[in-house]
């Protein structure tokens, strides 16, 4: 998973206080197979970083790993996945799945084990309920008087971070429904797929799951088979009161996350009810492996200046105005605890706010545009337009 993206603003929510997220060192304790292309790494966290590690359901982690490519060399490689499990005091569990050709997911799946240690990132994201939930260090803050229909349509792994929300949310509140359609390619693919039966038998009344399957046959045409804009349309039709639903969760591959929006957009859904999380952004062509790319300064060239401050410190370096580099890559030349993740534009790691100068954003499937409008800019996706830029990672 590459991570958070949505439409509204926290209404009623607040994202655990906490500084800057950074890298802790923490060590596996167990790793569960959940399919035959997926496990669930179950990551302890000692007590002195529990408030670094509180968390919401719905948020996620990045990954920082240095592990052999191809060819045997190491390289660090970061990767964000959401945490699937509601919060509990002590651990953080993460579910993997393997991408085809994909280095880290790989490299987990076939070699990740109890006793290991990775680095992860303290939780952040905004894919999180508008209700009010809490954290593990929190837990009498929840709303249990406000009840909902929860409506979360997702694929794949992007079950991952659903099924930590379906969990808290029905367990909180008696007067909650939480209605999922969960798209995969067969039975075999199904993550969680005790977890979700074992939900469905806690809450019959209250929990309603349907499984779509691309490629096996089932008993019902209206769940078997890709889900397109005309089986979209009829799900939507039969399976969802459209009206009657409080907040929307989807998440999946950009281009399934779009036609939904798209949809419920037609539909008459508000925006401020739909929450949403990619994937991927499902264009190949970004630059996402320049992070850190060589960029070599002409003192009598065209220039830019790009100012930053993180943590407290002020740090400074130009950028040649031809190179069309990133704020993001300019400021790791000279600074390697810069954040970032998927450096994709998706899971808000390397937001900063523009203080100075005149900056463009290539892509944005993280800030909410009351952020936008407020100067933050995803520094990954986001480059120097004039002479001299502030940016401010603090803010």
């Amino acid at each position: 998973m590459t991570t958070n993206t949505s439409d509204q603003e926290l209404q009623g929510t607040e994202v655990p206080a906490s500084s800057r997220a950074r890298f802790y060192t923490l060590p596996v304790s167990n790793v569960r197979k959940l399919t035959a292309d997926s496990i669930e790494v179950t990551f302890a966290v000692p007590a002195e970083l529990q408030d670094d590690f509180d968390y919401l359901p719905g948020q996620y982690v990045a990954i920082r790993a240095t592990i052999p490519d191809a060819d045997g060399n190491d390289v660090e490689l970061r990767r964000s996945y959401s945490i699937c499990a509601e919060p509990q005091p002590g651990e953080i569990k993460v579910a993997i799945k393997k991408d085809l050709g994909g280095l880290f997911s790989t490299w987990a799946n076939e070699n990740l084990k109890a006793g290991d240690e990775l680095d992860l990132m303290s939780p952040t994201g905004a894919f999180i309920s508008k209700h009010k939930m809490t954290g593990l260090n929190d837990p009498e803050s929840i709303d249990v008087q406000q009840g909902g229909n929860f409506v979360a349509l997702a694929a794949g792994s992007g079950i991952t971070p659903v099924i930590a929300i379906a969990r808290t949310v029905l367990a909180a509140n008696e007067n909650v429904n939480f209605n999922l359609v969960y798209a995969n390619k067969a039975a075999m693919d199904v993550m969680f797929v005790e977890e979700l039966a074992d939900l469905k038998d806690r809450y019959p009344s209250r929990f309603a799951l349907h499984h779509v399957l691309s490629r096996e046959q089932r008993i019902s045409p209206l769940l078997s088979g890709r889900i397109d804009s005309d089986k979209l349309t009829q799900l939507l039709d039969t399976v969802v009161q459209v009206d009657s639903v409080d907040e929307w969760f989807i998440c999946g591959p950009f281009e399934l996350v779009q036609l939904i929006r798209d949809t419920l957009k037609d539909k008459g859904v508000a925006e401020e009810k739909v929450r949403f999380e990619l994937f991927n952004t499902g264009t190949a062509d970004r630059p996402e492996g320049n992070i850190g790319r060589p960029v070599e300064v002409d003192p009598a060239g065209d220039n830019f200046t790009i100012d930053f401050k993180l943590d407290g410190l002020e740090g400074s370096v130009q950028t040649p105005a031809n190179a069309r580099e990133t704020i993001l890559n300019a400021a790791l030349r000279v600074r390697a605890d810069v954040p970032f993740a998927c450096a994709g534009g998706v899971c808000g790691t390397c937001r900063a706010k523009v203080v100075e100068g005149e900056t463009e954003m290539e892509a944005n499937f993280a800030l909410e545009p009351d952020e936008v409008e407020k100067g933050y800019v995803l520094t990954c996706q986001t480059r120097p337009t004039s002479e001299s830029v502030k940016v401010d990672f603090d803010a």
